[in-house]
């Protein structure tokens, strides 16, 4: 059995047999690919139905917010896009990537040992590194309708310290970094598809169903910050809470207050990433 066909297998084995997504036909296995969001896109042109999962064992060019790149080494990450076609306004999909880190969070505190935060507006964190960065990347119809949208999750599993490349290691980190036992990828996809089904289902229609969790994960409320504006500004303000529709409640030295809205800034911590 050629390679590929052997880890497509390996893992639809025990996606559907261990795991028991025995109903999902739509799972597609590959090797290393530029980004499961791009191969994700082209199913979706072609008319791949909704709930279309791509699971990649590496990404040559795995991209976040804002074209950021997503270290994606072979075999150390969990990396899969999921694609949907709701019937809904685009603006309702605006919660959609903060929903993503709740499903994501909700996964990996399923095979593990630990509890994710969540950096605003959707990368996961875990003793104070980087775990996991969410894409989610919206095709609209000529009449402004949506046609799909595509959630990328990459999460860090097994990847050593110095794996990272340089600049990345003070700042990322990996499941299996804290706890004795290996994480297994094929465990924690199953674990994030079935929270996906449960956001896709129920969630995206009602994303207040998760807002409390996300308030309760977001490791910035009531810290001093600073952000990050398009043309290296910085203004360090206090984060105050997440409002209604997932943005940033801040208050300005000067006393004054605003909600940030996801795509228009980043945000850092004080000190470093956090």
């Amino acid at each position: 059995m050629p390679r590929l066909q052997q880890l497509a297998f390996w893992w639809s084995d025990r996606l559907k047999k261990v795991y028991k997504l025995t109903d999902r036909q739509k799972i597609h296995v590959l090797g290393t690919v530029a980004s499961t969001n791009d191969v994700c896109r082209r199913m979706a042109a072609q008319g791949a139905p909704d709930g279309t999962v791509v699971l990649a064992e590496g990404q040559t060019a795995g991209r976040g917010r804002r074209g950021r790149s997503f270290q994606s080494a072979k075999g150390k990450g969990l990396y899969l896009s999921i694609l949907w076609r709701p019937d809904c306004p685009a603006a309702e999909l605006l919660p959609l990537t903060a929903l993503g880190a709740v499903a994501a969070c909700r996964a990996v505190g399923r095979v593990s040992c630990f509890q994710p935060g969540i950096k605003w507006p959707n990368d996961l964190t875990l003793a104070g590194g980087k775990l996991a960065g969410i894409l989610t990347e919206t095709q609209l119809a000529a009449d402004g309708s949506v046609e799909y949208v595509v959630l990328g999750i990459g999460i860090n599993v097994h990847q050593k310290p110095e794996e990272f490349p340089e600049e990345l290691r003070s700042l990322a980190t990996a499941l299996d970094r804290h706890q004795t036992e290996p994480v297994s990828r094929p465990a924690l996809a199953a674990e994030l598809i079935d929270q996906l089904d449960q956001l896709r289902s129920e969630v995206l229609v009602q994303p207040q169903l998760w807002l409390e969790e996300y308030r309760r994960r977001c490791i910035h409320v009531g810290r001093p910050i600073w952000l990050l504006g398009p043309e290296g500004q910085r203004r360090q303000v206090t984060v105050l809470g997440i409002d209604e529709q997932f943005g940033l409640q801040v208050q300005y030295e000067d006393g004054r207050q605003e909600s940030i809205r996801s795509g228009e800034i980043s945000v850092r911590g004080m000190e470093g990433y956090l």
